[in-house]
């Protein structure tokens, strides 16, 4: 599989987001995320929005779904989302219920193993479910509390590689990236790349970086893309 970068839309204004996708296009992003305080704040609004907008353009719905798992993925679809998160510790039937409504509705189904005590077994669990795609997530509040707490902050990098290793799935790493690091992902399996907070998304607030925004993106896109194929299919460990 060719690596590919999403942004997180993290954000909570609906111009403000349509404006950080347009210029994530620009840049060579290929895939938009509708992140949950997008979602939480404009609601089925954005996702439509950002479909009209960019039509063709892969659309991640990030409802972190725990439970309705067939009425929340069918009403993300119907909106113009190509794929919905649902949540590993969700109840079972929840995650089965979003699979399927990813199959009557075609779209994909990403699974997020935030919070899971055992992150592999999540991961596992996940795509034996019938999940398209695994989302290896370590939490905002749990890195920073971690951290207050004068402990190593953990990186979803510490255990990417077993992930990879469990699934036969493609893999993202989500939470806390550096650029470097977001970057390298591929080299653990992990073909989905993901720029979010605190590249995107400034990291104490709903609200788009600082900075040249697009000429970071660019260079990770430039980078990323040319890293070559990433092998995600092997035997399940």
């Amino acid at each position: 599989m060719q690596p590919l970068i999403q942004i997180s839309l993290d954000l909570t204004d609906l111009d403000e987001a349509l404006r950080t996708a347009a210029l994530a296009r620009r840049a060579g992003v290929d895939w938009l995320e509708a992140g949950t305080p997008l979602l939480l704040a404009e609601g089925l609004r954005g996702v439509r929005a950002l479909r009209e907008n960019f039509p063709g353009v892969p659309i991640i719905a990030d409802l972190k779904t725990m439970d309705g798992g067939y009425l929340e993925a069918q009403m993300m679809a119907k909106a113009g989302a190509t794929h919905v998160v649902v949540m590993a510790r969700a109840h079972p039937e929840t995650i089965k219920c979003v699979v399927q409504a990813g199959r009557d509705h075609g779209v994909k189904v990403m699974g997020d193993n935030l919070g899971c005590p055992d992150m592999v077994a999540g991961a596992r669990q996940l795509e034996d479910l019938g999940c398209d795609f695994v989302i290896h997530h370590i939490g905002y509040d749990e890195r920073r509390g971690i951290a207050a707490a004068g402990r190593r902050m953990p990186s979803p990098l510490d255990q990417l590689q077993a992930v990879v290793a469990a699934v036969s799935v493609p893999v993202q790493a989500v939470g806390g990236l550096t650029v470097e690091q977001a970057i390298r992902t591929p080299e653990y399996g992990a073909p989905l790349v993901v720029i979010g907070a605190p590249l995107a998304v400034d990291a104490d607030s709903f609200k788009t970086a600082s900075g040249d925004l697009e000429a970071m993106l660019r260079q990770i896109c430039e980078r990323v893309h040319a890293y070559g194929d990433v092998a995600v299919t092997r035997e399940k460990k």
